[in-house]
């Protein structure tokens, strides 16, 4: 890792990124290996191995269609996803709904999880020792799916996924395909962003036209 890496990830609480390097998937998983779904489901609602289980409502272990073509990953629950359990409800929810419909894809479909299965405080970003605790659930969860594609929404999931420093605005933009978990990756810029910042919308839409036209594939 460049100094220059370290410092950035130094600033947002990361000293590391541990889930897109060079070890072999298989041996990450191997702590919570499950041979099912709601094995692993199990595994996930009872995990304490962070602090976070002191302080959430509900684990949001992910929701829809888990032989999906297309995985979407957030970086971490808010706060209306940790009251109902479920992942991108409220505004954000309601904003990735319609992009999806923009592009013939409804909810049900796909499946959607994020980074981290319980929320972290005020929402701030994922620390080295929350991701750790958590990247084998994630590793596990796209090995049972195995879609077709992965869109990942916002900057923190998507440099923890594509291990880059870069701004999402530099990552967004194509296809990037991942060395680890062996899949492509479109990222984008996250809902709750795009509600901020509106004018984002158009970048957003080129993205989802790329998620379309490997789906149609």
């Amino acid at each position: 890792m460049s100094d220059l890496r370290s410092q950035y990830l130094s600033m947002i609480g990361i000293t590391k990124w541990k889930l897109n390097t060079k070890p072999n998937p298989k041996e990450l998983i191997k702590e919570d290996k499950s041979n099912d779904w709601e094995g692993l489901n199990e595994i996930v609602r009872k995990c304490a191995k962070c602090s976070l289980h002191k302080s959430r409502t509900q684990v949001v272990f992910g929701s829809g269609n888990k032989n999906a073509e297309l995985l979407i990953i957030g970086e971490a629950p808010g706060s209306e996803e940790d009251k109902q359990g479920k992942p991108f409800v409220g505004r954000s929810g309601k904003l990735l709904d319609s992009m999806l419909k923009s592009i013939n894809i409804i909810r049900d479909e796909i499946f959607i999880t994020n980074i981290l299965k319980c929320r972290p405080p005020d929402n701030r970003d994922p620390k080295e020792k929350e991701i750790n605790s958590c990247r084998s659930f994630l590793i596990n969860q796209i090995e049972m799916i195995n879609p077709k594609i992965i869109l990942s929404l916002g900057r923190v999931a998507s440099q923890i996924l594509l291990d880059s420093e870069d701004a999402i605005g530099k990552i967004r933009g194509g296809e990037i395909f991942s060395d680890v978990i062996k899949k492509p990756i479109v990222a984008s810029y996250h809902p709750a962003y795009l509600l901020r910042n509106p004018t984002a919308k158009e970048k957003s839409w080129q993205d989802l036209k790329i998620i379309k036209k490997i789906l149609n594939t």
